[in-house]
């Protein structure tokens, strides 16, 4: 039999040049130029350097690069300085700042891009599996964006967020047929458990997932076949694993116990920080969180449609949860855009996706990849907007012998540049240690004075338009020995008298 004739290579380029640049490849361009252009991280605003919480996350990679070890107790606040603490969010550090080390804080906005672009493109991918078409995966993405901005920026929840992402994929793959994929949820989680608290969540969807389908239901909008013996006893096999996985970490049962812990011991965190808040309908995000619920909603009255238990309960305790707590609109989307995208399809009887021509992408495509290189910043841009957010000569000027009560939201930059400090927006170990009250009533001029003598506290870093800055102000004993101005205000800096010459 004579062999085959070779292909050309043109040939063979020119079927590469179209795999390529396939139907796919222009909404994956577009998802990855939004972050970019929608968020206030990413675009002109570049919000993701006045994060507070990414610099004290910085600084923790940086110790245990730098020392080959774990964090395992304070070393940048003197208020508990030398108490155990767990990082519970140590593995995904990690990525934010091996892109600072290596470009600075354009690899920081670099690793906030991709995480960012690779929670869409998950997003994305989950959609188009439902719907069967590009275009109502793109708009499922594109509302999903909007919906995770309350944490759009360089934040560890957001790497959390891709493992719950692969978490539901691995659960759908297995639905269709795929049965082994199950095994890689106790890998998942191990991993999973290392990067952020989150995962609790995802063990109570896999919890979820398994009640809800233990049984049949073939009653008025819901269609269910109950799992067979076999499938029923891998889901719990693969539970079960995944429950012992969670103890592959370098804490133990103290990293497993921190999610509990943040829900019991915690209140004053859960109070105090925006995120917790419930989820105001006249934000943006709330905007769009009100019309997704209401064409949900009105897309189920046009055309009804068979649901599976677990899946109501999803949406019901997704939404449940964004509502109760705005942070937690990050979650809804992981777990609604794909029913969106369905929902979309369905809605506007769209048609199966017209064949595209792989040149045309590729033109397309490159003008967004030119669109993306004009908007990333250059380095020092990044660092004009540091210097606009934090008062990061103050903060360089706190010298090592000082106590220095600061404004919590620069804590975390000033433990990035070596500066002991009275709290940082960790919070969790200042509660626990009672430093969080006392924070908080200091700055409210509560007993403010006895605080300050109670910690020995002889500077004082904070914002002008504050209690504690007028109460300083006023008070026998107390000077300003330097200000420093910044577009959204002064920070003072307070010495007392006797301390002002140190």
């Amino acid at each position: 039999m004579p062999a085959p004739a070779p292909i050309p290579s043109r040939s063979r380029a020119r079927r590469v040049f179209n795999a390529a640049f396939s139907r796919h490849v222009v909404p994956v361009a577009i998802l990855l130029m939004f972050p970019v252009m929608m968020t206030m991280a990413l675009n002109r605003n570049l919000k993701l350097v006045s994060d507070p919480d990414i610099w004290w996350h910085l600084a923790d990679a940086r110790q245990m690069f730098a020392q080959h070890q774990f964090v395992r107790t304070e070393t940048t606040s003197f208020t508990v300085a030398c108490q155990p603490w767990v990082n519970p969010e140590w593995l995904s550090e990690v990525p934010y700042w091996l892109g600072y080390r290596t470009f600075e804080l354009r690899g920081l906005y670099l690793v906030t891009w991709l995480v960012l672009s690779a929670n869409l493109l998950l997003f994305y991918w989950r959609g188009y599996l439902r719907s069967r078409h590009p275009g109502p995966a793109l708009l499922a993405s594109a509302v999903g964006l909007v919906l995770i901005t309350v944490n759009a920026g360089p934040r560890t929840i957001a790497i959390a967020y891709l493992a719950m992402a692969a978490e539901l994929m691995l659960l759908e793959s297995a639905e269709r047929g795929r049965a082994w994929l199950l095994w890689l949820l106790p890998p998942l989680f191990c991993v999973w458990v290392n990067l952020h608290g989150s995962w609790l969540i995802g063990m109570g969807l896999f919890a979820l997932y398994i009640l809800c389908g233990s049984f049949s239901v073939h009653k008025g909008i819901f269609d269910q076949k109950g799992f067979s013996r076999a499938c029923r006893h891998r889901l719990l096999m693969a539970f079960g694993a995944s429950i012992a996985a969670l103890y592959v970490n370098p804490y133990g049962s103290r990293l497993v116990w921190n999610p509990f812990d943040m829900m019991l011991n915690q209140k004053l965190n859960i109070a105090n920080i925006g995120e917790w808040k419930p989820l105001s309908l006249s934000s943006p995000a709330g905007l769009t969180a009100f019309a997704a619920i209401c064409f949900l909603v009105v897309a189920s009255a046009l055309k009804s449609r068979k649901w599976r238990l677990y899946e109501i309960a999803f949406m019901f305790f997704a939404w449940y949860c964004a509502l109760a707590h705005m942070r937690f609109l990050f979650l809804a989307a992981v777990l609604s855009v794909p029913i969106f995208a369905e929902e979309i399809l369905r809605t506007f009887n769209l048609q199966p996706d017209a064949k595209s021509s792989a040149a045309k992408n590729a033109a397309f495509v490159l003008v967004l990849a030119c669109i993306v290189a004009f908007l990333f910043p250059s380095e020092r841009a990044l660092q004009q907007h540091v210097a606009h957010s934090f008062p990061v000569n103050s903060i360089a000027a706190v010298q090592p012998s000082w106590r220095t009560f600061n404004f919590s939201d620069i804590g975390g930059r000033m433990a990035f540049q070596s500066k002991s400090s009275f709290i940082d927006p960790r919070y969790d170990i200042f509660e626990h240690r009672g430093v969080m009250l006392d924070y908080l009533k200091a700055m409210s001029s509560i007993d403010t004075l006895a605080i300050l003598d109670r910690y020995r506290i002889d500077h004082v870093l904070i914002p002008e338009p504050t209690p504690l800055a007028y109460l300083l102000q006023h008070t026998p004993g107390w000077q300003v020995v330097s200000t420093e101005k910044l577009p959204g205000g002064a920070y003072l800096t307070f010495a007392r008298i006797s301390a002002a010459v140190h």
